[in-house]
């Protein structure tokens, strides 16, 4: 199945549902330290990674799974 990875943080969902054969097809993450880890623990998703999700595209990829952390608390 097909995922979006919301508030992304390292990636921990997305390690989990990668795990299990699951594509993550769109991902945000505000912090760019936590970006910059997330991207090297899967390079593959950089086209599909986003920084603050109120800047992102509308155009957000089809989707059977969202997964969605706690907001960052550095986050404003």
């Amino acid at each position: 199945m097909r995922f979006v990875d919301l508030f992304a943080g390292l990636g921990g969902f997305h390690l989990a549902l990668n795990e299990l054969g699951h594509e993550c097809v769109f991902a945000s993450e505000i912090d760019e330290e936590l970006r910059d880890l997330y991207l090297k623990n899967f390079p593959t998703i950089k086209r599909r990674l986003h920084g603050d999700i109120r800047e992102c595209p509308d155009n957000v990829p089809e989707h059977e799974i969202l997964c969605a952390g706690f907001p960052s608390q550095r986050a404003r």
